[in-house]
C-alpha cells in the first residue's frame, strides 16, 4: 500500500473513531432518535442526486436501511443517550465481527475456521469484562443496548453480503433514505414533538456541525474512501484498519469529554481489539465465499 494510501485508511479509522465524540457532543443538542434521523438525512441529501441510480435491487436497500439505520444506530443514539460512554461504545460496537460470524453461520451456513471461533471466544470474553466495568460505574442497560446495536450491525453485514453492491458509496447514500421518515416517526411518537420542536428552534453551531460531521465526514467521505481504498487493495489489507477506531474512539473520547480508562477497560479493549482481529483478519476456509474481514470493512463503524 502506497503511503498516501496507508495514509487516508489511518485517516478514515481517525474520522470514525472521533465519531463517538461528536455523537456524544450532538446528544447534547438532540434526542437521540431525531439526532439519528438527521444524520441521515443530511447524509442522503444532497449525495442521492450525484451518485447515480441504484446498483442493487430495492429490497435489499431497505433491509439494510431498517437493520443498519433505523435498528442499529437507533440502539447506538439512544444507549449513548442513556450514559453509555463513547469511548466504551467505539470499543463495544467491534464486537459485530463475532455477530457477523455467528450469523452468518446460522443463516448462510458459513462455518468459521478454528483460529476465527478462537478470536470470537477471546472477544466475547472481552465483551464481559467490559460489562463487569461498566456494570459497576454506570448503566448496564445502556451498556446492552449498544451491544444488541452490535447485533443488529452484524445482520446488516450479512445482508450487505447477500446484496453484493459494486459500489459502497452508491450504496450506502441510498441506505441512508430508508431510516429517515421511520426514525422521525419513532422520535415524535416516543421523545414527542415538543422535545423535536424545542431541539430544532435551540439549533446553534455546535449542533450543526455535529449532523454535518456525522453525516458528510464519517458517512460520505469515510464510506466513499473506504470504498475507494477496497477497489485499489484486497479487503484483507484494508479491513485491519478498522481496528484502529476504537482507539481513536477511545482517545478522543478522553481528550475532549475527560472520560477515564479504567483499568478494566484496557483488558477489555485488549480482549476484544485482539480477539476481533483473529475473526476478521484470519484466513477464511476455502468454500467461503466472502470473509468476516470484507464484510465488516464494508460497514462504517458509527
Amino acid at each position: 500500500m502506497k503511503p498516501a494510501h496507508l495514509a487516508l485508511a489511518v485517516a478514515v479509522a481517525a474520522v470514525w473513531g472521533v465519531n463517538f465524540t461528536v455523537i456524544e457532543i450532538g446528544l447534547d443538542h438532540f434526542p437521540p432518535l431525531l439526532f439519528s434521523a438527521l444524520r441521515f438525512l443530511v447524509a442522503a441529501v444532497p449525495a442521492v442526486f450525484f451518485v447515480g441510480r441504484p446498483k442493487v435491487a430495492w429490497k435489499w436497500i431497505v433491509a439494510v436501511g431498517l437493520v443498519l439505520g433505523v435498528a442499529k444506530f437507533g440502539l447506538l443514539f439512544v444507549g449513548m443517550d442513556a450514559g453509555m460512554p463513547a469511548g466504551l461504545s467505539s470499543l463495544v460496537l467491534q464486537i459485530q465481527a463475532v455477530f457477523t460470524a455467528l450469523i452468518a453461520f446460522a443463516v448462510l451456513g458459513e462455518r468459521p475456521t478454528a483460529v476465527r471461533a478462537a478470536g470470537m471466544l477471546v472477544a466475547l470474553a472481552g465483551i464481559g469484562v467490559a460489562a463487569v466495568d461498566e456494570g459497576a460505574s454506570g448503566p448496564l442497560g445502556a451498556f446492552a443496548l449498544v451491544v444488541a446495536a452490535a447485533v443488529c450491525w452484524g445482520a446488516s453485514n450479512v445482508l450487505t453480503r447477500k446484496a453484493a453492491p459494486p459500489d459502497a458509496l452508491n450504496f450506502m447514500v441510498w441506505v441512508s433514505t430508508v431510516p429517515v421518515l421511520p426514525l422521525l416517526a419513532l422520535s415524535l411518537l416516543l421523545e414527542g414533538p415538543a422535545r423535536d420542536y424545542d431541539a430544532l428552534g435551540a439549533l446553534d453551531r455546535q449542533g450543526v456541525g455535529t449532523v454535518v460531521y456525522v453525516a458528510w465526514v464519517t458517512t460520505v467521505f469515510g464510506f466513499g474512501a473506504w470504498g475507494w481504498l477496497l477497489r485499489r487493495h484486497p479487503a484483507s489489507t484494508v479491513a485491519p484498519f478498522s481496528l484502529l477506531v476504537p482507539v481513536f474512539g477511545m482517545t478522543s473520547a478522553a481528550l475532549f469529554l475527560g472520560e477515564s480508562v479504567s483499568p478494566l477497560r484496557w483488558c477489555a479493549a485488549a480482549l476484544l481489539v485482539g480477539g476481533v482481529a483473529l475473526t476478521s483478519v484470519a484466513p477464511a476456509r476455502p468454500t467461503a465465499r466472502l470473509d468476516g474481514a470484507r464484510l465488516g470493512s464494508r460497514r462504517p463503524v458509527s
